[in-house]
């Protein structure tokens, strides 16, 4: 599915490297992260929130990432871009789980939620 007016949106996360004390991959930082595609994917607002206090002001946003790919490689901890050099960036912040009508089989486009703090 293709949206005339969309913006590509991209998986971020860290590649994985080996960890000599734990003898395993671990993740790695977010300098040079793996990026895929979501084709068929648009983020839409839900809600912002200001919090203040003596020390500083700080913007609370969420947003939903929406995929019409239900088998999209997105997991928690996974941060999303809007564009290639899109100034935001959003964590993943619920499981993404993709729901099946269990009497007709139908499966939606997969709703996950996201978050941004600034501030």
């Amino acid at each position: 599915m293709e949206f005339q007016f969309g913006v590509t949106v991209y998986r971020l996360r860290p590649k994985p490297v080996w960890d000599k004390y734990s003898n395993s991959f671990i993740p790695g930082d977010w300098d040079d992260p793996d990026e895929l595609e979501l084709p068929g994917a648009f983020i839409a607002q839900s809600s912002t929130a200001i919090v203040t206090s003596e020390a500083r002001t700080q913007a609370l946003e969420e947003k939903s990432l929406y995929l019409t790919d239900t088998d999209a490689d997105v997991q928690v901890g996974d941060r999303i871009r809007q564009g290639k050099t899109g100034p935001a960036t959003f964590m993943v912040d619920g499981v993404p789980a993709a729901d099946i009508n269990p009497f007709t089989g139908w499966q939606p486009a997969r709703e996950i939620p996201l978050r941004a703090a600034t501030g």
